[in-house]
């Protein structure tokens, strides 16, 4: 089969099309024929070597949806021709992947595979940042910053659906009219006004009870300072840079709570993932969850899908077609 393999850590020319050994399935997996990959900026992290390389030449990828092609001992509730969604396996850019059962979900009816591999990373990722790392509810403020990226268009829609109110920013006049209509209350162009000075603001001069920040190095600091008493930063990535080693005192002033959450924290067990994925999922199959795709790669142009999101002239998600 074809994939896309790295040899070692760079920029996206590392990002060979191989031909590759076809995976089997072993007991308690399940082998799937992938039909859509998504693209993530986890990848770059491991692609530039910014998150640990497992080992070399390394297949990328971890989110993705197709059909069930065979199955390994010891596996029910599957069988072949489902159409199967995952979020948290790796070796994904490929034509075919092997995956442990337990973290296959089962597309609902009438959803598309493309929006399944949309949605399994970024939708979950919103899920469990709104309803857990902080639970917005109303009378919460909270930032979101790339509220119009994946991550950002989707946690916008659940913000809001909880009652909260949310400020968004954005580095172009396009990106603040998609992220507006995604419901953001407010838009700050933060390469032409000082996020921070506008969310104090915004709240009166109290500051807001959470920030959900991806962007890292170059949002840091000014997030703290948006923050109200015992507000919480909320840091999920770095697609600017990571974050240097702070002292705990800089959240002394306000009683600030500091978190680094990851995905695969919050999926660790089947009942956890299924609960998430599920809620998820119907939500987007009966509309009141929209996903935003906002280009398709052939699975051979995956460095061009890179080259794009790292550059951050993207909307909502990329995939790749195998």
């Amino acid at each position: 089969m074809k994939a896309i393999q790295m040899s070692g850590p760079g920029g996206s020319e590392v990002l060979e099309y191989n031909n590759v050994q076809d995976p089997v399935p072993g007991p308690g997996d399940v082998l799937v024929q992938l039909k859509a990959i998504g693209v993530n900026y986890m990848d770059i992290y491991v692609r530039s070597g910014t998150y640990p390389i497992p080992s070399l030449p390394l297949i990328l990828g971890s989110e993705g949806a197709g059909e069930v092609l065979a199955i390994g001992d010891d596996v029910s509730g599957f069988k072949q021709g489902d159409l199967v969604a995952y979020t948290g396996v790796p070796q994904s850019y490929a034509q075919k992947i092997v995956c442990p059962a337990w973290k296959l979900i089962k597309i609902p009816t009438g959803l598309d595979v493309d929006t399944a591999a949309a949605v399994m990373l970024q939708g979950i990722t919103a899920q469990y940042l709104c309803k857990s790392t902080y639970p917005l509810g109303p009378g919460d403020t909270c930032l979101i910053h790339a509220s119009a990226g994946g991550v950002g268009l989707l946690l916008t829609q659940m913000a809001k659906s909880l009652g909260a109110t949310v400020i968004g920013t954005v580095s172009t006049e396009e990106k603040g009219n998609i992220s507006r209509s995604a419901g953001a209350d407010y838009i700050i162009n933060y390469k032409t006004h000082d996020f921070q000075k506008e969310v104090e603001a915004i709240s009166d001069g109290k500051g807001i009870q959470v920030v959900y920040d991806s962007v890292g190095l170059d949002t840091f600091d000014k997030s703290i300072g948006c923050l109200a008493t015992r507000g919480y930063m909320v840091l999920y990535g770095q697609s600017s840079g990571l974050v240097p080693p702070i002292s705990p005192m800089l959240l002394n002033s306000k009683s600030l709570f500091l978190t680094r959450p990851t995905l695969n924290s919050y999926i660790d067990n089947r009942a956890e993932l299924e609960s998430r994925a599920s809620e998820v999922l119907n939500a987007v199959n009966d509309g009141t969850l929209k996903v935003s795709i906002h280009n398709k790669f052939a699975l051979a142009d995956a460095a061009m899908a890179h080259d794009q999101l790292e550059g951050r002239l993207t909307t909502g998600k990329l995939l790749l077609v195998p």
